[in-house]
């Protein structure tokens, strides 16, 4: 009990969305023009749009279920450290209800995405062997129940947790353990299934069995730089102070960890499948080896790996929040290549041709849910402050 008593439990501590109305207002301004040109985008280049449209929402559904993980983690390993930044990974993983929203244009735009639903059957034997699961119903009834099912876990996990914050009970951390449990395995099924539909959907005969730890790998890296960039922004804004270096340092040290995990699977995918040589699975490598995308990859994996690896080796960088937050918008900003490098040699196969849809789709969506993070922020203290392990998550040492 004395060691307690060194550090007071903190009061909460509220974000004024008032300090921040010029930024909201800027946000909104983003996504309204950025949407209406969306919507331009759709009618005068629909084939062009529909891929960019795909890029710029599969690369914030990832961030956003890469928080929803740290969340459902936290509660099922019984973490200390999280407990003063899970709110941030709730409030963005609540982002997931909004992003079902945005995947409505990808179901709009089936003719241009999705060659599979157009092709009778009897014309291709490859697709008839997986028309029991490539099926138009099937695909919006799975795509539904993705956001039924991370939605809802989002939800419930950060309603459960702004409840304790107003009567502290005990009992709202025990319900929040046993959701995360039965969620983990919801999670992972829901995101490498969602990963099928949408990415390996646009190539049906190509396939690969670690498609799903490849996108989660990327999905839980880049988000773990996410809640670097937002805690530090946060902390700039007079907020979070309870956050302290230790904190950072095992944040850098798990962007490091993800780092390393996603190059073993991207490599254990890339060596196996063309050992085996195999043109099923082999073709999804060589439109990317080749003519201008063979630079663009080379990129992915000297930016996304051996750089950062050897940056974040270093403990200085992790205990210093400028330096780590140039880290994590770099990895952040290889998230969304490895996204568009997955997504659009769909449609230009015969190498790189930029698009300015490819930017203002991501902005757009980026804009609304920028906007719509800041109205939710405001509503709940910034921190969990009666959760039974911020004693423990203050006094952090690693």
């Amino acid at each position: 009990m004395s060691e307690r008593a060194e550090i007071p439990t903190p009061e909460g501590e509220f974000f004024e969305s008032t300090r921040f109305t010029g930024l909201q207002l800027l946000l909104a301004a983003g996504a309204v023009v950025g949407l209406i040109l969306c919507l331009i985008g759709a009618f005068i280049s629909p084939l062009q749009f529909s891929f960019s449209w795909l890029f710029g929402f599969i690369f914030f559904f990832t961030l956003c279920c890469g928080c929803l993980f740290w969340t459902i983690v936290h509660h099922a390993t019984d973490a200390e450290w999280t407990v003063v930044v899970r709110r941030q990974l709730e409030n963005i993983a609540l982002l997931l209800i909004a992003l079902a929203v945005f995947a409505i244009p990808i179901l709009l735009l089936r003719p241009q995405l999705f060659t599979w639903a157009d092709v009778p059957p009897g014309q291709d034997h490859a697709l008839d062997l997986k028309r029991q699961y490539l099926n138009w119903p099937s695909f919006v009834f799975r795509a539904a129940l993705y956001f039924v099912l991370l939605g809802g876990l989002a939800f419930l996990l950060r309603r459960f947790s702004v409840a304790q914050d107003r009567d502290g009970n005990p009992r709202c951390t025990v319900w929040m353990r046993k959701l995360a449990f039965i969620g983990l395995p919801i999670f992972g099924y829901a995101l490498s299934f969602a990963a099928f539909d949408w990415l390996m959907g646009l190539n049906y005969h190509w396939y690969s069995t670690m498609w799903g730890p490849y996108i989660f790998a990327g999905s839980v890296g880049s988000s773990m730089s996410l809640l670097v960039l937002v805690t530090t922004a946060l902390r700039k804004a007079g907020y979070l102070n309870v956050v302290t270096m230790e904190h950072y340092h095992i944040m850098g040290k798990w962007m490091l960890a993800f780092c390393i995990f996603w190059a073993y699977i991207g490599f254990g995918q890339y060596m196996l499948y063309w050992y085996a040589n195999i043109p099923e699975e082999t073709q999804y490598f060589i439109v990317r080896n080749t003519a201008s995308w063979w630079p663009l990859s080379l990129l992915l994996v000297f930016g996304r790996f051996f750089g950062p690896f050897a940056i974040l080796l270093l403990r200085s960088i992790k205990l210093h929040p400028h330096q780590l937050c140039w880290v994590a918008g770099w990895m952040l900003f290889m998230q969304a290549l490895d996204m568009y490098i997955v997504v659009l040699p769909a449609l230009h196969g015969t190498g790189v041709r930029f698009s300015i849809w490819d930017l203002i789709c991501p902005v757009a969506i980026g804009c609304s849910l920028a906007f719509l993070y800041l109205r939710i922020v405001g509503r709940t203290s910034m921190f969990p402050m009666r959760d039974p392990r911020i004693i423990e998550s203050l006094r952090l040492t690693n």
